[in-house]
């Protein structure tokens, strides 16, 4: 997997936990659908490993992202992690939206 341009070791044998063991693979099913097996299988978020994968896909550098394409690519990002987000804190946030939940003191 390492022959993805962003992708070294540590990314790899995350996504190896995540089910996606070989670029191929990675590859076929695409940067979102992996990222959010990536989200599933514990591996904590990351913006710039996010948009280094997307960028690696497309056989660009990580820091070739810029201007608009990283704030649509924030955007998707935000989209998987709040997809990826436990039922019960997906509950609670709408609970805080929508005023049913006193505010907590932190």
């Amino acid at each position: 997997m390492t022959e993805i341009p962003n992708i070294g070791p540590a990314t790899a044998a995350a996504f190896a936990r995540a089910g996606i063991d070989d670029a191929d693979r990675l590859a076929a099913i695409g940067a979102d659908a992996a990222y959010a097996l990536w989200l599933a299988a514990g591996n904590a978020p990351h913006f710039i490993g996010y948009y280094a994968l997307v960028m690696g896909l497309q056989g660009r550098p990580w820091n070739d992202c810029r201007g608009a394409e990283k704030v649509a690519l924030r955007a998707r990002f935000d989209a998987l992690k709040e997809n990826a987000a436990s039922p019960r804190a997906l509950f609670e946030r709408r609970l805080d939206e929508i005023g049913l939940r006193a505010p907590r003191a932190d």
